[in-house]
């Protein structure tokens, strides 16, 4: 190598340090710190985290805590229905157990998966919900909540014989 060039890959070599030294993870300097987590990992933590958060509104019956976990689009709808006769904050309603279930990547964000009991005096039923968890910025919120599956729901009567099986949608043919 010349002269020449060994100037020129010495200045290349003073120019890419700092660069190459921003990207390395630790440092003082460091502008943001990593969370530890792969970003899968990390969304799926961070919408159990709103959907638990969410739950413990619901059993606390504090729909301004609720509330507060919901993206601002939902809000109006929510202020609307939360506390009606149907409600998830109704008045003649109780959450005795709110527990999630499920957790995994959908098509619109991160799809929380919970089952809830709710009890009206001495009646009680669980039933499953479905919570659409999307990233807002740098935060996370609730985008959309729906029925979930009839699965969490028990039996009516566990004295009666099960209902016959559904025929396979497959042909054995």
């Amino acid at each position: 190598m010349g002269r020449s060039h060994r100037g020129r890959f010495a200045v290349l070599a003073l120019a890419l340090t700092p660069a190459l030294a921003a990207c390395g993870s630790g440092g003082d300097g460091a502008a943001t710190a990593p969370s530890g987590r792969a970003p899968a990992e990390e969304a799926a933590a961070k919408s159990r985290e709103r959907v638990q958060a969410y739950l413990d509104a619901l059993t606390a019956r504090d729909a301004d805590a609720g509330r507060s976990q919901l993206c601002a689009p939902m809000h109006a709808s929510f202020d609307a229905a939360a506390t009606g006769p149907n409600g998830d904050f109704a008045d003649h309603f109780t959450v005795p157990d709110a527990t999630i279930t499920d957790v995994r990547s959908g098509p619109n964000g991160q799809e929380v998966s919970a089952s809830v009991t709710v009890a009206a005096g001495s009646r009680k039923a669980t039933r499953s919900l479905l919570f659409t968890v999307t990233r807002n910025g740098a935060d996370w919120c609730i985008s959309g909540e729906v029925p979930g599956d009839r699965t969490a729901e028990p039996p009516a009567d566990t004295s009666e014989p099960p209902p016959p099986a559904r025929p396979s949608p497959i042909s054995s043919q």
